[in-house]
């Protein structure tokens, strides 16, 4: 089974500039481990679409248990060449998460993506967002500075859009600190927003690393109730990602060829018990997808353990709910624009 390829300058270019982003990022996990951690590199997991017919990807999982929760670096590629049925040239994409195990060092989820259409019209997704389960001024700060300074005009909107899509309306709270998030987006200069696409993927990388070093020489230890606070933040983060994520949800409608990789972004453990009481939160029928998601997490010790057999069920049960109660995909987050990624995919 070997894996195809869009044929598209476009396609090829953005699959360079994803592949970079990836090797980047992951040579500084690695690094960061071997300075404070098991010096345990990143795992390379490839996933292949129909026999890699269609394409697939390569993520990369964090394996340093010192110094990581979860995390994963992903990237693919997604093509229907020879498919004239289909709307969708290809979709290439980096998704990136990164759960440390200490909880005064924040999460970090970044997403760059350029979707093509067999008509021709093409267009970004870019999206990042700090997600602390202790929240620290400086940190935030730094975050939001960097994302000013990199995104220049675009800063305004990439924050008010981020702002709306992370937020949590039942919870009455966002789900990070800073957010950015541009979708749809199209300048009409494909080289500049390349570039711009490059520029942004790196800068976050930068800011996220050194973020990392200093709270790590400035936090070694933690307490059990510092420990706490990150379970039910990682507890929130999973509730986000499978009630209002779209991006999540869109990729687990259109195949299950890749659950694992789709669901990376899912820390290691939550609490079952304040999960559950969310479902009474949130408006028909997402009661009953919260319901559906509790039921498949093992209450024994209160923090329940999400193995990947356990992303697979979480995948299968979103799945469900979705075919059941195709209303509800309305109630998902979205920023200016709702993206037609299910769609593209018919």
């Amino acid at each position: 089974m070997t894996r195809t390829y869009a044929s598209t300058p476009e396609a090829k270019r953005v699959y360079a500039l994803v592949e970079s982003l990836q090797r980047y990022f992951v040579d500084q996990l690695d690094a960061f481990s071997a300075s404070y951690g098991e010096e345990r590199a990143c795992e390379a997991v490839e996933w292949l679409r129909e026999e890699g017919r269609f394409g697939g990807g390569l993520r990369y999982e964090t394996r340093d248990e010192i110094l990581f929760n979860r995390g994963s670096v992903n990237i693919s590629q997604i093509h229907y060449e020879g498919e004239p049925s289909k709307k969708l040239a290809s979709a290439t994409a980096i998704s990136t998460i990164v759960h440390p195990k200490n909880p005064h060092l924040p999460s970090m989820h970044m997403h760059i993506s350029w979707t093509q259409m067999k008509e021709g019209r093409g267009y970004w997704r870019i999206m990042a967002d700090l997600n602390p389960s202790i929240e620290e001024e400086t940190t935030k700060r730094a975050f939001f500075e960097m994302l000013k300074a990199v995104s220049a005009r675009y800063y305004e909107s990439g924050v008010a859009q981020g702002e709306r899509y992370f937020y949590i309306s039942a919870l009455k709270r966002h789900r990070g600190v800073a957010h950015f998030y541009l979708e749809d987006f199209n300048s009409g200069d494909f080289e500049a927003d390349l570039q711009f696409a490059q520029r942004f993927g790196k800068a976050v990388i930068v800011q996220y690393m050194q973020i990392l070093h200093r709270m790590f020489e400035a936090h070694p230890d933690y307490t059990s109730r510092e420990k706490e606070m990150q379970l039910a933040y990682h507890t929130l983060y999973l509730f986000q990602v499978l009630t209002l994520d779209r991006g999540t949800t869109s990729g687990l409608l259109v195949h299950d060829q890749n659950d694992i990789g789709i669901l990376g972004s899912l820390p290691a453990y939550v609490d079952v018990d304040l999960l559950a009481s969310w479902a009474k939160k949130v408006p028909f029928p997402q009661e009953k997808l919260v319901e559906a998601i509790v039921a498949e997490l093992d209450r024994a010790e209160g923090a329940a353990l999400i193995a990947d057999d356990v992303k697979k069920r979480l995948a299968q049960t979103v799945r469900e709910h979705y075919r059941s109660y195709p209303e509800a995909l309305k109630l998902q987050a979205s920023g200016n624009i709702t993206p037609t990624t299910v769609e593209n995919h018919r």
